[in-house]
């Protein structure tokens, strides 16, 4: 208002004071200062634009592990809840089963056959260095052999598996364990429960899944007739219901070579920092992808000032015939549609003019 009072004086002050014609404002250089204008020339920018569409937060596949059971049995303890944070190793739930026993016996089977194996390849071997042996009898001795080597690895093998938690033979208890570090983010099972062994030929059951939430996937869909504009690497920002207010930033890190036949969409993965864990895996997204637009004459939103049905600027013309610095209103035409912090220029504008870029609204005070 002082500004506005002061212009007013600067017109009414002295009869030989040159006032402007309608749609112009003339200031000083103390004025423009007070009034914090500023001022830029306009130019050929690449307006971005966003491509929006629905998502879904998904664990990152690098930092979820999906456990089973490898062995049938019944659950006697559970020893990890949901929410809690454990380390690679750290138990979570302990499975009898008569699969343990089984292994371990079938394990000392084959050792006690491939030590006789043994001896009755050697035992034919000098029969027939002695020449008191056929050669069809060393022949089926060194095939026994290698039978017995061969279940001796089977057996050694699965053995090895069940290695991966705690067994023991004696109580047939297999410890189930956690294969990385993170949070118990969900538990499929309860004690007393019995489970399906991932190498029975069944149907296994997923008991625990560990995870990390500090970084997350968002899975997005993209049109085709948008797909051609999306790139990797360019920022996104993502936003849930949970949080109408807060929005999540990351970038795209990978698109599908493939689009989907039936919906005519292209799966887009973004990477999203999640430090708080407040994006859930399964929560439903908005995601706002930047797209790259062409050059174009573009000014800043900031410039514009809308006038009922009219978009406004102010041009910086030189300097009026008292030497104060004279501003032109003028109507133009913008593209609102496209452009985020610039926007395309339709006409009234060419490349290089001055405007006043912050400021409007108190010139359009003092006319």
């Amino acid at each position: 208002m002082s500004l506005v009072a002061a212009a007013c004086q600067a017109r009414g002050s002295s009869p030989v004071t040159a006032q402007p014609p309608d749609g112009e404002v003339w200031l000083t250089a103390q004025q423009i200062r007070e009034a914090k204008l500023e001022i830029g020339p306009v130019a050929n920018r690449s307006v971005g634009n966003e491509v929006v569409t629905s998502g879904k937060v998904a664990f990152d596949d690098l930092r979820v592990a999906h456990i089973f059971s490898p062995v049938t049995g019944r659950v006697t303890k559970i020893l990890a809840d949901p929410g809690q944070r454990v380390k690679r190793g750290a138990p979570l739930a302990t499975i009898e089963s008569p699969d343990v026993g089984n292994a371990f016996a079938d394990l000392g089977k084959a050792q006690a056959d491939l030590i006789a194996a043994q001896h009755d390849l050697a035992r034919q071997q000098e029969l027939y260095e002695a020449h008191a042996g056929s050669q069809k009898e060393l022949e089926a001795s060194q095939d026994n052999f290698g039978k017995a080597k061969a279940e001796m690895d089977r057996a050694r093998q699965k053995a090895r598996l069940l290695h991966s938690g705690t067994s023991n033979a004696d109580t047939q208890e297999f410890t189930l364990r956690a294969p990385i570090d993170g949070e118990v983010v969900a538990r499929n099972v309860n004690p007393g429960a019995e489970v399906q062994g991932q190498y029975s030929g069944g149907t296994a059951v997923e008991l625990f899944t560990v995870g990390e939430l500090d970084h997350v996937w968002v899975l997005a869909d993209v049109y085709e007739m948008d797909f051609g504009h999306v790139k990797q690497g360019v920022p996104v920002s993502v936003r849930v219901v949970a949080y109408p207010d807060r929005v999540f930033t990351g970038r795209v890190d990978w698109i599908s070579d493939a689009l989907d036949p039936a919906t005519r969409t292209a799966r887009v993965r973004c990477s999203i920092a999640n430090p708080d864990r407040a994006l859930k895996p399964e929560m439903y997204a908005t995601v706002s992808i930047s797209v790259v637009g062409k050059e174009v004459p573009a000014l800043p939103r900031s410039a514009i000032l809308r006038i009922g049905d009219s978009t406004i600027v102010f041009i910086a013309d030189g300097d009026a015939p008292d030497g104060r610095r004279r501003f032109i209103r003028k109507v133009i035409s913008v593209n609102d549609d496209e452009g985020t912090d610039y926007v395309p220029i339709v006409h009234g504008l060419g490349v290089g003019e001055q405007i006043v870029t912050a400021g409007t609204i108190l010139l359009s005070g003092m006319l």
